[in-house]
């Protein structure tokens, strides 16, 4: 791919190197998976060790308790992961609601799903990976046993969870968050070394038992323990019945590349309708008000329909192959006006996370994100095992109409997807955004400065992002240019300009050059990130 280079700097350089590259958003993970690369392991043992190091090295985001996707190229095919948890088989809509809610609570035992990072760890080595799973899991557990320095934006947002969870965690049940991270009454700062035993001894366990004593062993009863002394619905057999799942990715064509994700219960699907309707519209113009007006209508127009509709494959009341479809596409574009609008779901036809991308010498590519969900999750850690539990089951619905409605053994639409972008069969490479709903959004903005405007890695992350809320609603980043806010404005929509770019999703590209080999790396400006290379 060769790119322009438009006027706009950015703030970082692009990255080259031939035989292996690590992009994460923590510079620690990503050299834990180089090393690991140069001690005979691919690129698939890379993305475990980084996805590892970064429970470890980013908690603010993930942990062992969350979720996680992987797209795994390898041998001139694409493997699509889904190890995102299901509901605990004790719960349900009804069940949560004769507890006095209305809708599913943020934090606590109730949203905790059956974790998946651990089993997707194991499911990714058994199947592609070249060496052991306790070995490759290493440098996390001395990163954990040994402790490490804070890096300037986790420190931010380890300081922002303390301050809130400080007056709202005043249950018994959250009081091992705080021995786990702020063992001395306050958050580690930037620069302050913090460790975290308990977690080291869980990650050896995983490794020596290839994740089963997480999910049959010590540390499920443990889990088990908690969540019954706390009125908590996941237990010992939700751990052991649990499996992660070998999916068929699902793609759009935009001018001439394949854009990949993973299919529902996934929002990847988003980011590909949103490319489809974009694409029936006029050719795209650079920093033109009338092409940001039309991304954006594309996008919500995508979103809203994602969100009435996605969930678990065989719930959805419209087939994933329809809202990929040209006919789909063709009437959502028909939507799309001079003026922004108030979006509606799609009449029905009748009948929130870290991201690691790695590639090696050997042509394998990892397209990887885990969480536990709007930052720490759902503030429930398991004592003495730096286990924090995750939160995704918020997402589910107590109405009983809605196709999203909570259900025992069901997962919920999810958030955290991975991405990874090939032309004419042969891999270009992986690529992702996260941060919640902004995900599929910074997918399609990374794919538009890459496809339409032939951005390089890095200027395409670093690009200022716009992300639409609700409604005609869309906030910008500070840096986005003003007269493209106002002309937005005078086409109806609200914007709103941001005091930073936290929200905005931190992201990681690599791409590879099919006639050399040669690996070009951009990374996220906006936190920690890093590309480490060899």
């Amino acid at each position: 791919m060769d790119y322009l280079y438009h006027p706009f700097a950015g703030k970082r350089h692009t990255v080259f190197a031939r035989k292996g590259m690590v992009a994460t958003s923590q510079p620690l993970a990503a050299q834990a998976g180089l090393d690991i690369m140069k001690k005979g392991g691919n690129a698939i043992d890379a993305a475990i060790a980084t996805a590892a190091a970064l429970t470890v090295v980013e908690p603010t985001s993930n942990g062992i308790g969350g979720d996680a996707f992987a797209l795994v190229w390898t041998k001139g095919a694409l493997h699509g992961l889904n190890a995102s948890g299901p509901a605990p088989q004790s719960i349900s809509a009804e069940k949560v609601r004769e507890r006095g809610y209305d809708k599913m609570p943020v934090h606590g035992v109730i949203p905790v799903t059956v974790p998946g990072v651990p089993a997707a760890w194991a499911e990714l080595s058994e199947k592609f990976g070249k060496l052991p799973l306790k070995d490759v899991l290493e440098p996390a557990i001395q990163y954990a046993e040994e402790g490490y320095p804070l890096t300037p934006i986790l420190g931010k947002y380890w300081k922002l969870a303390y301050k809130k969870f400080k007056t709202s965690f005043t249950n018994e049940e959250f009081q091992s968050w705080f021995e786990t991270f702020a063992p001395d009454g306050k958050a580690p700062v930037a620069g302050e070394m913090w460790s975290s035993p308990g977690h080291a001894k869980t990650l050896h366990a995983i490794g020596e038992t290839n994740a089963r004593d997480f999910y049959e062993g010590e540390i499920a009863d443990k889990i088990d323990a908690f969540m019954k002394k706390y009125d908590g619905y996941l237990s010992k057999e939700d751990l052991a019945e649990y499996q992660p799942q070998w999916v068929q990715p699902v793609s759009a064509n935009y001018r001439g590349y394949d854009v990949w994700e993973i299919p529902p219960n996934g929002q990847g699907m988003i980011a590909l309708m949103a490319l489809n309707i974009f694409k029936q519209l006029d050719r795209p113009a650079w920093q033109s008000v009338h092409t940001i007006h039309q991304q954006i209508e594309s996008m919500k127009l995508a979103f809203t329909d994602g969100q009435a509709f996605i969930t678990e494959p065989e719930e959805m009341p419209v087939s994933k192959e329809h809202l990929l479809s040209d006919e789909y596409a063709a009437k959502r574009a028909e939507v799309v006006a001079d003026e922004a609008c108030d979006p509606a779901p799609y009449e029905l036809p009748k009948g929130g996370t870290v991201y690691l991308a790695t590639a090696d010498e050997e042509g394998n590519m990892v397209s990887y994100i885990q969480s536990n969900y709007m930052g720490f999750g759902s503030g429930i850690v398991i004592p003495e095992t730096g286990v924090a539990l995750q939160n995704r089951g918020h997402d589910f619905s107590l109405d009983e109409e809605h196709p999203n409605v909570l259900k025992p053994g069901k997962r919920t639409y999810h958030t955290i997807i991975p991405g990874f972008l090939s032309k004419d069969g042969e891999a270009v490479g992986p690529f992702g955004v996260m941060g919640g709903y902004m995900q599929p959004q910074g997918h399609f903005q990374v794919v538009a400065n890459t496809v339409d405007f032939l951005l390089n890695p890095q200027a395409a992350l670093d690009m200022p992002r716009w992300q639409w809320m609700k409604g005609r609603t869309v906030h910008v980043e500070p840096e986005f240019p003003n007269y493209l806010v106002q002309g937005l404005v005078r086409k109806g929509h609200e914007i709103v300009v941001a005091n930073d770019g936290g929200s905005f999703g931190r992201g990681q590209i690599i791409w590879r050059d099919p006639e050399t080999g040669v690996l070009r790396g951009g990374t996220e400006s906006r936190t920690d990130g890093s590309v480490a290379v060899w």
